[in-house]
């Protein structure tokens, strides 16, 4: 799958919000993600595949111990990451990232918020 593919597939899921997504589909989503941006060669990148790779175990938990405000720190810094390369992103995908980017902020302070 390529980038674009992949960056639209997830907005979409994520556009019926973090709930609306079974947690099996959300660890497959963020293994591919993982994959991709660790072998992409670029600083930047790689460091968000580190953070999913920190949003996994967190994920693994088991519903009985998901920590709903680790994981919204994870996903506020996910969605500050991604906003940093929006700015040198290619024009095709800008406003897909920044979208996402979007989705992860509002998503992660919701659940650091929580209590």
């Amino acid at each position: 799958m390529i980038f674009s593919d992949l960056l639209n597939a997830t907005n979409h899921s994520l556009s019926n919000g973090l709930t609306g997504i079974p947690l099996s589909g959300a660890m497959d989503n963020t293994e591919t993600w993982q994959q991709h941006l660790l072998q992409s060669g670029e600083p930047a990148l790689q460091d968000i595949g580190r953070e999913l790779g920190n949003l996994q175990s967190l994920l693994s938990a088991g519903d009985a111990g998901l920590d709903a405000q680790a994981i919204g720190r994870s996903l506020s810094m996910l969605g500050a990451q991604t906003a940093e390369i929006v700015r040198t992103a290619p024009d095709e995908v800008r406003s897909g990232l920044s979208s996402l980017s979007d989705t992860l902020l509002k998503a992660g302070g919701q659940l650091e918020q929580s209590r």
